[in-house]
């Protein structure tokens, strides 16, 4: 599995509704989060390690009514106590 984050910017007064529909109708989203700064949602996604995350934010997110601006961050390694913290 690839993990990723989107920063999502909404159109005023959407927010919440955006994010109802990212966790209510994206079934990759493992978490959604209001923020404060640039953007309004911080949303963490799971893909197969195949799949296009650039094609997965152009037709599942930025198409999503309300959504103004994205910002994809692509993570390479999860550092937790039981995973990537040993020797390589």
């Amino acid at each position: 599995m690839r993990q990723f984050y989107i920063f999502i910017k909404c159109e005023l007064g959407r927010t919440y509704e955006v994010a109802s529909q990212i966790v209510d109708e994206v079934a990759e989203t493992r978490q959604v989060h209001s923020v404060s700064g640039a953007f309004d949602l911080l949303a963490q996604f799971a893909v197969e390690a195949e799949a296009d995350i650039g094609r997965f934010v152009n037709r599942k997110i930025q198409t999503i009514p309300g959504v103004k601006d994205t910002q994809t961050i692509i993570c390479f390694n999860a550092f937790t106590a039981d995973r990537g913290l040993g020797e390589d």
